[in-house]
């Protein structure tokens, strides 16, 4: 174990990034290799099946292992986590996580379909580059890092030539989405991001209902989270203390290409979401969930304009409440929008012609403001219903025209494999989650924007955004939200 009091260079694996990324092109695009032959119920043979990767099993990346290793078009032959193992047991996923407990718990279930109940073909990871140059019969990749790794995982599995489902948000800041959104069409690989209520029945209705005018004209929508509500700390000063780092933990490659900070409990297992080097706040974590819903309804692209104001915080970690507001211009015949975000328990006022009792969203949710009505629903655009429910007992619903994926919310992960094999995009491919990001991410930049320049008076900035260019075009200072500085030894 290093003293993580010295800032130490980046470790060097097998290959170096640059030697790694020579080889990118030498991989096939899609090759299942015949080299697991189980029975048993729900049998596919080997060649059939798609040979995956895990990189990050903490909390949601064994749940993401889970769903995917149950479908029985998958095989998962490797994992990846700089944890050996983790206690999460404090945390809603609870249990021991970590590249060993996924590893076994890989090997377990598929020993139940042996016929000697043996099995010990998974092997596990460290370093993500290690384990897509050394595996070479990975067909695809699933991402659940910290947000901070999302794009570098990404995008080495992309140059590779592998297939890649990566957790929402898709990235760390915009950049890093129009990178990879180009970079998968460029490798012609299938994509998907894990924002599963883009596979959900009630997304498809309220696209359904808006295209078909049941609250006419739409030119504002509220939507709200809860979160962070408990979840992790926000609005915080970082530690001082230097604790021993857990002999269980790369520190080094946990960071990844954040800046060099002193390990401390705070960050992990589950509470980086908070700091601005590892995740991407409440904003990060649901937006990709939530402003789905307006953005796929009403067609929504770049934002014009983008304006914050938020509760106190400090530079590393986001705030515990703000109010985000983006401008949208007309889109066709469609008119100009104006999308508030609330997070930290704020909320849009309640409207009037709601019922009295009736609760508005699930700690989240989304109100459409037509010029013929309202349309509310919950996270995952759960539960639509017009407003009041008179309206909605009245209304006649359109023919159900967007395709729908089966099992609903959790038909995310059939999707992906669904389009690796067939070759049709699954449904939150990075043509459409990139773009969804990049507006998420850019409310997170107006945010921080309010802590930067506050000193100069410029709380609550209006900013004017150019999304072709990437560029805050009034205030050039706020463009290194933008992009990210890595940490030397990282690139993407």
């Amino acid at each position: 174990m290093h003293d993580e009091r010295e800032t130490p260079k980046r470790q060097g694996s097998v290959m170096s990034r640059r030697q790694f990324l020579g080889t990118a092109g030498a991989a096939a695009a899609f090759t299942i290799v015949p080299r697991r032959v189980l029975g048993g119920p729900g049998y596919v043979p080997p060649s059939d099946k798609v040979n995956l990767a895990v990189i990050g099993v903490g909390g949601q990346g064994t749940y993401d292992m889970t769903q995917l290793m149950q479908l029985p078009e998958v095989q998962v032959v490797a994992v990846c986590d700089v944890a050996k193992e983790m206690d999460y047991s404090k945390f809603y996923f609870g249990g021991m996580k970590g590249r060993e407990p996924a590893k076994q718990q890989v090997n377990d279930f598929y020993a139940k379909q042996t016929n000697n109940g043996s099995y010990n073909g998974c092997n596990a990871y460290v370093d993500f580059y290690d384990m897509l140059e050394k595996e070479t019969g990975i067909d695809a990749v699933c991402v659940s890092t910290t947000d901070n790794l999302h794009a570098v995982a990404a995008m080495a599995a992309i140059r590779k030539n592998k297939h890649v489902y990566c957790q929402k948000p898709l990235t760390h800041d915009v950049w890093e989405a129009r990178q990879l959104t180009l970079a998968a069409r460029e490798h012609k690989v299938m994509t998907q991001m894990g924002n599963q209520g883009h596979a959900g029945e009630g997304n498809r209705l309220m696209v359904e209902w808006i295209a078909d005018g049941a609250i006419g004209e739409v030119h504002e929508v509220h939507c709200w989270t809860d979160r962070p509500a408990g979840y992790w700390p926000q609005g915080i000063k970082r530690p001082d203390e230097t604790p021993s780092l857990p002999p269980t933990v790369d520190w080094d490659r946990w960071l990844g290409p954040a800046p060099w900070r002193y390990f401390h409990p705070i960050y992990l297992p589950f509470n980086w979401r908070g700091w601005w080097d590892y995740g991407t706040g409440a904003l990060g974590d649901m937006g990709c969930h939530i402003l789905d819903t307006p953005v796929w309804a009403l067609k929504l692209g770049h934002p014009i304009a983008v304006q914050a104001s938020s509760s106190p915080f400090t530079e590393d970690s986001g705030p515990i409440a703000s109010i985000v507001t983006f401008e949208f211009p007309a889109r066709g015949k469609m008119p100009p929008v104006k999308l508030v975000w609330y997070e930290g328990g704020l909320t849009p006022p309640r409207p009037a012609d709601l019922e009295e009792g009736r609760r508005m969203g699930d700690g989240s949710g989304v109100l459409f403001n037509g010029t013929r009505g309202k349309i509310m629903c919950n996270t995952y655009g759960e539960q639509p219903r017009l407003i009041p429910e008179t309206k909605m007992k009245a209304y006649k619903q359109p023919p159900k025209k967007i395709k729908r994926i089966l099992n609903g919310l959790s038909g995310i992960y059939a999707d992906f494999i669904n389009a690796i094999k067939t070759g049709e995009p699954a449904c939150s491919n990075f043509d459409v989650a990139g773009p969804l990001t990049e507006i998420t991410l850019m409310g997170n930049l107006a945010v921080r924007v309010n802590a930067a320049f506050n000193d100069k008076g410029l709380r609550g900035q209006r900013l004017l955004w150019d999304g072709e260019k990437m560029e805050v075009t009034n205030l050039p200072e706020a463009n290194k939200y933008v992009r990210r500085q890595y940490r030397e030894g990282w690139s993407l």
